[in-house]
């Protein structure tokens, strides 16, 4: 790596110039390049996406939106048998459906019991308006309106369903640019305590240019496949964390081999020797991470796979080629009024590392049992649809909802389910047939050009239970059991549990290669065998722990509620534990590097496990807590998004990195080495020569650096 920093000074102005004109590409790439981004939520080959993307096609209704269900109440002492009622109420659905371009059954033209509560008075009706992809809320307006017209005088509607009792308004929020330059004010603060000189605006800057490179490559991403508009919120936020975490490593690095009286070019090549090589490690472990989601067969996740990949790569290439250059040229310039020195370990952080040390046993116990205790709560993980009864707690849309449930009927139906019944079957026939399923409320199968084309036609079915929970999952396997040979089962939760197994059910066997893919990278970067395998699990823990968070905060509601005023989901998004396992996994491995690189090079100076883990912390303690913070405040911006599924995404990696860098990384990690000893630096001369593992005495590199 010296060799390698001493090449960039070389050639400084050519770096320099190149990154100037990357970066003013990459600014123009940032206004342009979000209307090139698409919301592509396909999920190719799966049958309950085919089967949604079919039945739109052919009725122009249905697919992964949920219906609104429209609630009447008739007058007191009257019910649905008096004189007239039931064509009043076909009418005023049929003018709903014409009005709202919709797909309607009700008890008007079905003549369905099912469609009534148990007082004869409460009648409802399933209205699938064409997908709209969250405007429903509006809808809902629309039909009470529509019906309201049409009923006559004394009968009353309300409307409720999952979409309407959703209390998240989907439109407010900040822009792209807001966010990043919240989250730059933030690291800027934290750098500015760091350095105490004006070297705390050199990672910003670093930032800026691997954010616009970043922005540059997605433009070109554009050209070549679908990107998603949530890949502009990633790769600003996390580009403008990770660029600065990197840059804080070299930096802190530098002034360490300033302090040591080197002029400002040689320590640059010292701190590349080292730190450089961290850099490089953990960019490549970041990476790693990231091959889950390119290998998934949903091309939302591959696009947040592909721009996610281009952040650590262009923040590692700008601070093994940029930084360099700058900090030899004009750091000692910009180090000023340096209120703070890298001279010496930081006592705070050494005495603490000396605490962890002597209670070696306690720490580690008490860490790994904390973070177990997390993690039982993510073997309660639930992924899809949120239930009704986790959203809006009041309103016009859980005032209906009330109102059904005292008629007696399930909430199951606010979940319908759709099965295409093929030419030249009966689907009167098929109705009868699903309604004797385990789970199913009824089932119709209602006349008309809305529910019958070209000889094919569809059946609703209305479950007891919400096809987001497990006996609704199970209703849908029996509904797919049953449906005749050709038929296709759609509806949101149809195509949610597809996702789930496409996603998750070969997870298992990836998350092993990307392991071992790590595990045989770090061997390389420590010279050990038990410090990659210790970084793997103790990443394994961190995430399940992650993951128990997540369910508490969301599923449960415990933080949501305050935070954003959002009510317990009852559900995690389908994408959401799987983006956090991809991020978090490499995020992680950030510290892990900073920690053991550091300890690794003060044991192959001392000898000593002990001083090694002292020494680490002391050097590293106070820059792995600011590269969290300033991760942390990234991500806090990212929160402020307008999607809740963003807010879910950034709330994740925001908690997974305070609680790595402090549970695990401030307590963990070293009583766990500390309890490792003389282990830790174990590695099998054989292994070292399949590997082609560098010994500390053959690498003139590292020899020098010391």
């Amino acid at each position: 790596m010296s060799r390698f920093s001493r090449f960039v000074v070389r050639h400084k102005l050519f770096v320099v110039l190149s990154w100037l004109v990357v970066t003013g590409f990459g600014l123009v790439a940032t206004v342009l390049v979000d209307e090139r981004l698409v919301n592509d939520f396909s999920l190719p080959g799966q049958p309950g996406y085919e089967a949604n993307q079919e039945i739109q096609r052919t009725y122009g209704t249905g697919g992964d939106d949920p219906p609104l269900i429209a609630v009447v109440t008739l007058p007191t002492g009257s019910t649905v048998d008096g004189a007239g009622v039931r064509e009043d109420l076909n009418r005023a659905f049929a003018k709903a459906g014409k009005e709202l371009k919709a797909r309607v059954t009700s008890y008007g033209d079905t003549g369905d019991r099912h469609f009534v509560g148990a007082d004869g008075r409460t009648v409802y009706g399933v209205v699938v308006p064409k997908p709209t992809r969250g405007e429903n809320a509006d809808l809902t307006g629309k039909l009470r309106d529509s019906m309201t017209t049409a009923l006559p005088p004394g009968m009353t509607v309300q409307v409720t369903g999952i979409e309407a009792l959703a209390s998240v308004d989907g439109t407010k929020g900040v822009s792209v640019l807001i966010e990043t330059l919240l989250g730059g004010i933030g690291a800027l603060l934290v750098l500015v305590w760091v350095f105490g000189s004006l070297l705390a605006f050199v990672p910003l800057l670093i930032a800026v240019c691997s954010i616009a490179g970043s922005f540059l490559l997605v433009f070109g991403l554009t050209e070549i496949t679908t990107v998603s508009p949530i890949v502009q919120f990633i790769v600003a936020l996390l580009g403008l964390g990770v660029a600065i975490d990197y840059s804080l490593l070299l930096v802190t690095r530098w002034r360490e081999e300033r302090g040591k009286g080197y002029s400002a070019e040689e320590a640059v090549h010292r701190a590349m020797a080292t730190a450089g090589r961290a850099v490089i490690a953990s960019a490549g472990c970041v990476g790693i991470g990231l091959l889950a989601m390119i290998f998934l067969p949903v091309p939302f996740l591959r696009s947040v796979g592909y721009g996610g990949m281009m952040i650590p790569l262009v923040s590692a290439l700008a601070v093994l080629t940029l930084l360099p250059v700058l900090l030899a040229k004009a750091g000692h310039r910009l180090d000023w009024p340096r209120r703070r020195t890298e001279s010496a370990p930081g006592r705070g952080w050494s005495a603490w590392a000396r605490g962890m040390v002597r209670y070696r046993w306690v720490a580690a116990t008490t860490a790994g049992l904390a973070l177990a205790a997390l993690a039982v709560f993510g073997l309660d993980i639930r992924l899809g649809q949120p239930a009704s009864s986790s959203l809006a707690q009041s309103g016009p849309a859980y005032d209906a909802l009330a109102v059904l449930r005292a008629g007696g009927t399930p909430t199951g139906v606010l979940t319908p389910i759709d099965v295409g019944v093929p030419v030249g079957t009966d689907p009167v026939t098929v109705a009868k047939d699903l309604s004797a399923v385990p789970g199913v409320y009824t089932a119709v199968a209602p006349d008309g050009d809305a529910w019958r084309r070209g000889g094919s036609a569809l059946v609703s079915v209305l479950p007891v239970n919400e096809t987001g929970t497990d006996a609704g999952r199970a209703t849908i396997t029996g509904v797919r059991g049953a449906a005749p040979p050709g038929a296709m089962v759609g509806g949101e939760a149809a195509q949610s549990m597809d996702f789930v197994d496409a996603v998750y059910g070969s997870f298992p066997l990836m998350f092993a290669i990307i392991a071992a893919i790590t595990f045989l990278v770090l061997v390389r970067s420590f010279r050990s065998l038990l410090l990659p395998l210790k970084a793997v699990l103790l990443n394994l823990l961190s995430l399940g722990a992650i993951l128990g968070t997540m369910v508490l905060v969301w599923q449960y509601g415990y933080g949501s509620d305050l935070l954003w005023d959002i009510p317990a989901m009852g559900a995690l998004t389908e994408f959401i534990p799987v983006m956090i396992f991809a991020f978090l996994y490499g995020l992680s491995m950030d510290y892990e590097v900073f920690l053991l690189a550091r300890m690794r090079e003060e044991y192959d100076r001392t000898g000593s496990t002990e001083e090694a883990v002292v020494a680490g912390i002391g050097r590293t303690g106070r820059l792995v807590t600011s590269a969290a913070l300033i991760l942390f405040l990234a991500f806090a911006s990212l929160a402020a998004a307008p999607q809740p599924e963003i807010k879910m995404f950034a709330t994740g990696l925001g908690l997974g990195v305070l609680l790595d860098a402090t549970l695990v990384r401030a307590v963990l990690v070293p009583a766990a080495i500390a309890v490792m000893g003389k282990w830790n630096w174990w590695l099998p001369g054989w292994v070292a020569k399949v590997l082609r593992v560098p010994s500390r005495k053959s690498d003139p590199e590292l020899v020098e650096a010391r």
